[in-house]
C-alpha cells in the first residue's frame, strides 16, 4: 500500500518499476503529489495545488475550473475516506500489526471492510 509519511512515500511499499496503477482509476489527495511522476497510469487523478506565494505571484489562486475539479474529486473521494475512518473503529486496524502469519493482515483488513459494510447497510 502506498502510504504517506510527512508528504513523502515510504520506501519499499510499491516498486516504481511495476505498472501498479496502469489499468486502475486512482483518486488521491495532495499528499500523493509524486504518484503522477513516479508511476504509470492515465487514470490517476490528483487535485490542483495552489502555487506558492512569491514576488512574481503575490496572490496565487486557482482558476474556477480548477476549484470545481478539486471539489468534484473531493466529493468522490469522501466515500472512501469515510469508509477508511469507519474501518478504523475496529482497533486492530489502527495499531501496528504484530502477527507473523502470512497474509493474515489481508484477512483482517477484509474483515474490517465487511464489518463496516454491514454497519452501513444496517444504519
Amino acid at each position: 500500500m502506498l502510504k504517506r509519511v510527512h508528504g513523502s512515500k515510504r520506501s519499499g511499499e510499491f516498486s516504481t518499476e511495476d505498472a501498479w496503477f496502469k489499468n486502475l482509476h486512482v483518486l488521491v489527495d495532495l499528499g500523493y503529489q509524486s504518484i503522477v511522476k513516479d508511476y504509470e497510469g492515465e487514470n490517476i487523478q490528483i487535485p490542483f495545488k495552489k502555487k506558492k506565494k512569491s514576488k512574481d505571484n503575490p496572490n496565487p489562486t486557482l482558476t474556477e475550473e480548477q476549484k470545481e475539479y478539486n471539489k468534484t474529486l473531493s466529493s468522490r473521494r469522501i466515500f472512501v475516506e469515510n469508509a477508511l475512518g469507519g474501518m478504523k473503529r475496529f482497533n486492530i486496524l489502527v495499531h501496528k500489526f504484530r502477527n507473523r502469519k502470512l497474509n493474515l493482515i489481508d484477512d483482517v483488513i477484509v474483515l474490517g471492510a465487511e464489518l463496516w459494510n454491514l454497519n452501513v447497510q444496517n444504519a
